[in-house]
């Protein structure tokens, strides 16, 4: 956005030199960019009233002083010799600056310096023009920290949690003498039921009951978090012996099975806990979670409202492992998946924009197998990589039977990380469509925010290439990861999808609103699309539609569909929509 920025600044300086005084002056009077004009020797001779309204100061107040009366103090000496240097040397400076207002506000803006020469190349006057960043550095802001705050409890993600995590396992590691942490975890019991039989909103107050009566046992340096759906992680720090984390467990389980007063009546619930140790159980992160999750996958099956300390038994069953590895390799030389679609409508018009494909499979000796299993352990063992192959592969012959019974509509593929890091990637993907003589503008590449934020050179040039060969991009489940909005501007995307979990409370929610709607407005900024994954309900399509939202993607219009069923649907849909116009 700086960029377009640049060019319109530069595009009204030229209009200073072609055009008439009083067209000149009109401009001058009525553009939103704040210009200030100085003569040789620096001292301001003409403000517009832009400047007027973003510094505070009048016309009167600045003129014939020096554009210092601005200056912040964030910025040291140097930062101005460089920048009047390069001014001298190429007769232009622009980035991003910190200013004061006159109510001694500091506040960020992008500003443009041109020095005006006469005929002899004389210096006469100097014109800055700026562009007050202030609101977008909020939305920026906001949007940080909702990325790393669970925005229904207000307590950290799982994503925050495991970032704090990281600092503090490494910092602990640094320390000569033994230090232990005990993570643990929650799973609410029944909550499901509770879901189904008292409703989503009376489900959401319990979440945020349960998260504030466990903030109340925390001290400072602990960590809490929601790990998912009715998940909740603690880590309890420096903690001296088994002794005092099976205490804290006591206190948790006794916390939470107080009643609570939902709607004028009495809620019951429980929980079961599972705990790690650190060093013990795991030396990471990811062991130490892993190990409570177990034991507390132990603790709900044996006694629910209970906890359980991670023992060795509860590794995981290792002749299921092999026998997944074994029927998962068969499979893929078989090839012996399955495809579902859903449909992506559009919000102007109700059209279906495109599908996204999503890969079943139904094993002969484990029955069907989730993709929440098989793909994990694919991307662990670097079969992800032939199984990417196989998708694509059943992709394209799902397209040429669609377009021979007069469908073209662009289909979404998943593409794992580590599928997209190879160094054949797009080699391999190239070779896959021209075996079956297929075009890439019938795809769309969906990648992770993980993916394309962990090498940034690389991945532009994957994806410029990916759009020089056809296809569409977009960035899959936003608002998970650790989007810099300066990266996103670098990378050709032309669709953003918002992830379920900001989509799910947009209805009861303020603060989810607020998130859906900045996202929605800076990809539109940025000439993006977007695209909201889980829309279930027709007050959530109410309110996307309301904040412009492109398009809709959910079980609220349909569920991933086989491939025979989906052209019925979108027969049956197309006559609809057409019925309705």
């Amino acid at each position: 956005m700086n960029g377009v920025n640049n060019w319109e600044s530069m595009d009204k300086l030229n209009l200073i030199s072609k055009y008439p005084t009083t067209l000149v002056l009109k401009i001058f009077e009525n553009v939103s960019e704040g210009i200030m004009i100085t003569d040789e020797y620096k001292k301001i001779v003409m403000v517009n009233p832009a400047f007027e309204f973003v510094t505070g100061y009048t016309r009167d107040e600045v003129v014939g002083k020096t554009p210092a009366v601005l200056q912040s103090g964030v910025h040291e000496l140097p930062f101005y010799l460089e920048m009047w240097e390069q001014i001298r040397q190429e007769g232009i400076w622009q980035g991003e600056i910190w200013n004061r207002r006159k109510t001694g506000d500091v506040y960020p803006e992008w500003l443009t310096i041109v020095s005006v020469t006469n005929d002899e190349g004389k210096v006469t006057n100097y014109c800055g023009i700026f562009t007050d960043l202030s609101e977008r550095k909020i939305v920026e802001h906001e949007l940080e920290k909702r990325l790393l705050t669970d925005s229904l409890t207000d307590v950290s993600n799982r994503f925050a949690y495991i970032e704090r995590m990281d600092n503090l396992l490494e910092s602990t590691s640094a320390i000569s003498h033994s230090v232990q942490h005990a993570v643990y975890f929650l799973d609410l019991d029944r909550f499901k039921q509770i879901n189904d039989t008292l409703g989503h909103a009376v489900g959401d107050s319990i979440l945020i009951e349960v998260a504030n009566r466990l903030k109340k046992l925390l001290k400072n340096k602990d960590i809490i978090a929601r790990y998912g759906g009715d998940e909740f992680v603690i880590t309890l720090t420096n903690v001296k012996n088994v002794k005092e984390a099976a205490k804290f467990a006591e206190q948790i389980i006794s916390s939470i099975e107080q009643p609570m007063m939902l709607n004028g009546q009495e809620v019951f619930i429980s929980t079961s806990v599972g705990i790690s140790v650190y060093p013990v159980d795991g030396k990471n992160t990811e062991e130490l979670i892993n190990c409570a999750d177990r034991a507390m996958t132990y603790s709900k099956k044996h006694e629910l409202n209970g906890y359980s300390f991670y023992f060795d038994e509860l590794q995981t069953d290792a002749k299921r492992v092999l026998l997944l590895d074994s029927e998962l390799r068969r499979a893929i030389e078989n090839r012996e998946f399955e495809l579902y679609f859903q449909p992506k409508i559009s919000v102007e018009n109700e059209g279906i924009q495109g599908l996204e494909a999503l890969v079943r499979w139904n094993s002969e000796r484990l029955g069907f197998v989730s993709p929440a299993e098989f793909i994990p352990y694919a991307e662990d063992t670097g079969l992800i990589i032939p199984l990417s192959e196989v998708i694509l592969e059943k992709a394209c012959e799902s397209v040429i039977q669609m377009q021979q019974q007069g469908w073209k509509t662009p289909v979404a593929i998943n593409i794992s990380s580590i599928h997209f890091k190879q160094q054949n990637f797009l080699d391999s993907i190239q070779t896959i469509l021209e075996r079956y003589n297929m075009p890439a503008n019938n795809f769309e590449i969906e990648v992770t925010e993980r993916t394309v934020m962990n090498n940034a050179n690389e991945t532009v040039s994957k994806l410029v290439r990916l759009k020089q060969l056809g296809f569409k991009i977009s960035i899959d489940d936003f608002g998970t990861g650790y989007s810099s909005l300066s990266y996103l501007v670098r990378f050709p995307l032309d669709c953003l999808k918002i992830d379920r979990s900001f989509i799910q409370h947009i209805g009861s929610l303020d603060e989810k609103q607020a998130v859906v709607d900045a996202i929605i407005q800076m990809s539109h900024r940025l000439k993006m699309k977007v695209v909201a994954e889980g829309v279930e309900q027709a007050q959530q399509v109410d309110i996307l539609r309301k904040m412009n939202c492109d398009i809709i993607q959910g079980y609220y219009y349909s569920k991933p569909l086989p491939l025979n069923e989906l052209i019925e649907f979108m027969e049956y849909w197309e006559i609809e929509h057409q019925g309705r116009k």
